[in-house]
């Protein structure tokens, strides 16, 4: 299990990179075609604007993944949390989103993930008897 949320950081810090890269392409097709000659005077305006648009959606949505991803390395419980939201919302990206996220699910939400990142003792989590109710003292 443990190399298995290895791999699963390094993923996703792999497809954080790709994101980055797609964000760098498309931001200098837009800027690109700002530069052709012989267009209005607001169209060059409107494409660099647009371009600069791409690249803070693309960053506010590249971040999570990366930052998710190294800390997954590091076994800390709310990267795993993150992950899991991400993985869910990676599903509609096909195909390597959904191939990640259904990847992440299977292993994140499995019991033995689920120990090895247990928040509060760093141990394996084991059942206790319930509580029994206190009687009132008058």
């Amino acid at each position: 299990m443990d190399k298995h949320i290895q791999l699963i950081g390094i993923l996703w810090i792999v497809y954080g990179g790709l994101t980055v890269i797609f964000g760098i392409v498309g931001f200098l097709v837009l800027f690109g075609i700002s530069m052709i000659p012989d267009m209005e005077a607001a169209a060059p305006a409107i494409l660099r604007l647009i371009a600069l648009a791409v690249v803070f959606f693309v960053a506010l949505l590249t971040v999570p993944k990366i930052i998710g991803g190294f800390y997954l390395l590091k076994r800390k419980e709310w990267s795993r949390i993150l992950i899991l939201v991400l993985s869910f919302l990676s599903l509609l990206n096909f195909p390597l989103g959904t191939a990640l996220g259904v990847y992440s699910l299977v292993i994140l939400l499995n019991q033995d993930a689920i120990r090895l990142f247990d928040a509060t003792t760093g141990k394996p989590m084991e059942k206790t008897a319930p509580r029994k109710k206190s009687e009132k003292n008058d």
